[in-house]
């Protein structure tokens, strides 16, 4: 069985020269919730950009299942490589819930009767069911976290990259969303900064810092060396 996801000696650096990537290579198997933690500035954003085709690295490639991303497969690689950003209302621009959630298979071709279908199917996987007929920026941050990971749950992705998923929430949403996520069957990258919530969630996690996968482990292992956290900025609570 191939992986989910492949990432192989990614290099980026922007046009003003700031290097964010050198040589970052992973793996993420299917059904693997994998934590990516490191410092501000570390290049975790950045990463999750190439993971889908925002971003183009300068060297190296990206892989999904057996397709690589290039400009015949970019299309392709973002319906399958669901990129949730840290700030929901990045995601939600339309009148309604039921339109947001709509939006991308519209976009596909589907429509009708299948498109109600898969409406209801991606927020009934987050519980959100109700929120349909809802203003999305009268939502709570809880429940526009919620619509915004619906609205990539119906492209049917193989692989959820989540920014920063927790940021923002009160404790209630953090559980909430813990345990969507711990139902959802394909592969997560999770970005954050929650310690706790890598520790809870994610059975792996990487530690990313200056551009660089400087640590990949088991997360009870990582997150009880001290000193690796210290010396990347990172803390337990």
């Amino acid at each position: 069985m191939s992986n989910a996801l492949t990432a192989t000696d990614l290099h980026y650096a922007y046009p003003d020269g700031q290097v964010a990537l050198t040589g970052v290579s992973f793996t993420v198997s299917p059904g693997e919730r994998l934590a990516l933690l490191g410092p501000n500035g570390a290049g975790k954003t950045t990463l999750a950009h190439h993971l889908n085709g925002i971003r183009r690295g300068n060297r190296g490639w990206v892989e999904v299942g057996d397709l690589r991303l290039d400009d015949g497969t970019v299309a392709e690689i973002r319906r399958r490589v669901g990129l949730v950003f840290q700030n929901a209302d990045d995601q939600l621009f339309m009148p309604t819930v039921g339109q947001d959630v709509a939006f991308g298979p519209a976009n596909l071709g589907i429509a009708g009767e299948h498109l109600e279908k898969v409406v209801t199917e991606a927020l009934a996987a987050v519980g959100a069911e109700e929120l349909v007929p809802r203003v999305p920026h009268h939502l709570s941050g809880g429940e526009r976290r919620k619509v915004a990971l619906a609205t990539v749950l119906a492209m049917e992705p193989s692989v959820l990259v989540l920014d920063e998923p927790t940021s923002g929430l009160d404790p209630a949403g953090r559980r909430e969303l813990i345990e969507v996520l711990e139902t959802l069957p394909m592969a997560q990258l999770v970005i954050t900064h929650d310690l706790p919530f890598a520790l809870e969630l994610c059975d792996r996690t990487l530690i990313m810092d200056g551009g660089r996968i400087v640590a990949d482990g088991e997360t009870a292992e990582i997150l009880g060396d001290e000193a690796l956290l210290k010396m990347h900025r990172l803390e337990m609570p």
